[in-house]
């Protein structure tokens, strides 16, 4: 099997809004969209980021009706603190705070307008794993 692309699709009720997020707090792009379907990419991340309307009757009937939950979007950074004061400056509620684990991953967590749960992360933990 060769993979040419790759995509992570979330279920959410305003694929704009979602989209919006991205756009404006994360540098993403738009690369298509239609009605309920909005496709974002950005050169640096490796995949596409797509949001789908929930009820959408291109999906399969058992997941027409499912809101993404319990999923994180992570994206590893260079510069946390400086991604979390730019977010905070933004506006951009932070749903989770800065922690530490004791591997050595430090993350923190943010929302968009739909629930999704977008957390940067860097390796650079002082505690050792």
């Amino acid at each position: 099997m060769r993979v040419s692309s790759s995509a992570v699709s979330f279920n959410v009720a305003e694929p704009v809004a979602s989209s919006a997020f991205l756009r404006e707090h994360f540098g993403f792009a738009e690369a298509m969209s239609a009605d309920g379907f909005v496709s974002l990419t950005r050169e640096d991340v490796g995949m596409h980021v797509v949001f789908l309307r929930c009820g959408l009757a291109t999906l399969p009937e058992d997941q027409r009706g499912v809101h993404t939950a319990g999923v994180i979007l992570a994206f590893v950074v260079d510069d946390l603190e400086g991604e979390l004061e730019r977010l905070e400056r933004a506006g951009v509620a932070i749903t989770m705070p800065l922690t530490e684990e004791e591997w050595g991953e430090r993350a923190f967590q943010v929302r968009d307008p739909n629930g999704v749960i977008v957390q940067l992360v860097d390796w650079n933990g002082t505690q050792g794993g």
